[in-house]
């Protein structure tokens, strides 16, 4: 007998949503740590452990963290666009700045670089209705569900948190028709069970809350999603990589440890006893001391150091095989780079550059969600459709190479505001930059020629000029 479908009641998409929320926590929580330096220790004896504490800290080298921000610091959002627009949208921009987000969307950039998603709130502002709120969301506190079949129509978002004042378990659930908020005592240490919920009444606001929206206000953006719907950190498959790095620093490190202080040897020394009759060791070896001996019999000598370039070279490999997995330019991670010419440094970043477009794509359609939300509360009757989001070049040239490159396509007829977006100016520079332009050819068409060479220098007063009757 077939099983009936569940009822997608709060109470279900709450218990739902939460559960899955902690299991991934576990994943964003690794990958976080990793990318952070907080890597795990490398495996040794307990003995040794204990012993090598010290050592131990010190062997882990953060070159996943390299990996993760080569990435992330190519993906910068400087505008939106709308239809045909051949310039950024002002409305969307503004909206954009006044909630910070020209500074947070990088924070939300990297944090799903780092561990595979991050999410966004878009909410009406009560105190300016043409300025709505959106904040930049935990990937350990957001989750959100989609409908079946689709990876693209949210369900349901839910955000858990604990309460600094009360520290209670907090969570709101988003559904198209309400927001329900909940509360429960927050879980104690070492105690499993679900939570118990129960409905958290604002003041002054219903329960469950209207949506003016009639649609999951959080959104999420994801890095190489997959067609199950799933998102991967930059870092994912490489942390064994970074495993065996850390191995062999911490083997180099217990090597020098060793032989930092050298050993020495003598041979032909009687050596003397005490009243026992046991031996006595003769010398103490240490920086400030020397080892003596009236005997010309006696011979010293000390053992050869221990060679360290095995290590050297095995994180080097390692660090190689990082970077062509991660299409991360190996003089990012080794910091060998000399007398590289333009050309030469252009063809191995081919790789990031392509590996960071393609990572734009995905992200983008969470960033233009967040736009069309925020235009939608903000009472924008125009077709929200089509929304572009507008990229820095993530390709680094110098001024040289990108003048003349400009200047080629502008022979091809490519207008004068796409010139100025590849050159790299802002949405708010662009604008002024059209201003000045009409503004300069109003001049011209008026008969000022001269306009075109730039504002006019002020003319020196003469005798004649003053005024003043001889």
């Amino acid at each position: 007998m077939a099983q009936a479908p569940p009822v997608e009641s709060p109470q279900w998409w709450l218990e739902r949503l939460y559960d899955e929320l902690q299991k991934r926590r576990e994943y964003v929580e690794l990958m976080r740590r990793y990318c952070e330096g907080d890597h795990p220790y490398s495996a040794l004896t307990d003995k040794a452990r204990e012993a090598f504490t010290r050592l131990l800290k010190q062997a882990r080298s953060n070159y996943v963290g390299l990996v993760a921000d080569a990435t992330s610091e190519r993906i910068q959002v400087d505008g939106f666009r709308l239809g045909d627009d051949k310039v950024g949208d002002d409305r969307a921009w503004r909206i954009w700045q006044a909630n910070s987000m020209d500074a947070d969307s990088d924070l939300l950039i990297s944090e799903a670089v780092r561990v595979g998603r991050s999410f966004a709130l878009v909410a009406p502002n009560p105190a300016d209705a043409a300025t709505p709120l959106v904040t930049a969301e935990d990937a350990t506190q957001a989750i959100v569900a989609y409908r079946p079949g689709s990876r693209r129509e949210r369900a349901a978002g839910l955000k858990c948190w604990v309460d600094d004042w009360t520290g209670q378990l907090m969570a709101t659930l988003y559904l198209p028709d309400g927001l329900y908020k909940y509360q429960a005592p927050a879980p104690k240490q070492g105690v499993t069970g679900k939570p118990r919920w129960e409905p958290r009444e604002v003041r002054g606001e219903d329960w469950p809350a209207p949506n003016p929206l009639a649609a999951v206000p959080l959104v999420e953006l994801q890095n190489r999603p997959d067609l199950l719907g799933e998102a991967h950190s930059e870092i994912e498959d490489v942390l064994d990589i970074q495993d065996r790095i850390n191995k062999t620093l911490i083997d180099r490190l217990m090597a020098q440890e060793f032989t930092a202080f050298r050993q020495r040897w003598a041979t032909g020394y009687e050596l003397p006893e005490d009243e026992q009759g046991q031996p006595v060791e003769p010398f103490k070896a240490a920086v400030d001391r020397l080892w003596v001996a009236e005997d010309p019999n006696v011979k010293f000598g000390e053992f050869s150091a221990t060679d360290l370039s095995p290590y050297l070279k095995a994180v080097e490999a390692d660090v190689q095989h990082m970077a062509a997995r991660t299409r991360t330019p190996a003089q990012y991670l080794l910091g060998q780079l000399s007398n590289v010419n333009g050309e030469t440094l252009k063809a191995t970043e081919s790789g990031l550059v392509a590996k960071v477009r393609q990572r734009q794509r995905p992200l983008g359609e969470g960033m233009e969600e967040i736009v069309r939300l925020s235009l939608k509360a903000a009472g924008d009757s125009r077709d929200l459709s089509r929304i572009e989001v507008i990229w820095r070049n993530p390709e680094f040239r110098t001024e040289g190479e990108l003048v003349d490159a400009l200047v080629k396509m502008s022979t091809l007829g490519v207008p004068r505001e796409a010139l100025w977006e590849r050159w790299g100016a802002s949405q708010t520079e662009i604008a002024q930059w059209r201003v000045q332009a009409d503004q300069q050819a109003a001049r011209i068409l008026g008969g000022d020629l001269a306009s075109q060479f730039g504002p006019k220098p002020d003319a020196p007063v003469t005798d004649e000029d003053d005024g003043d009757a001889d």
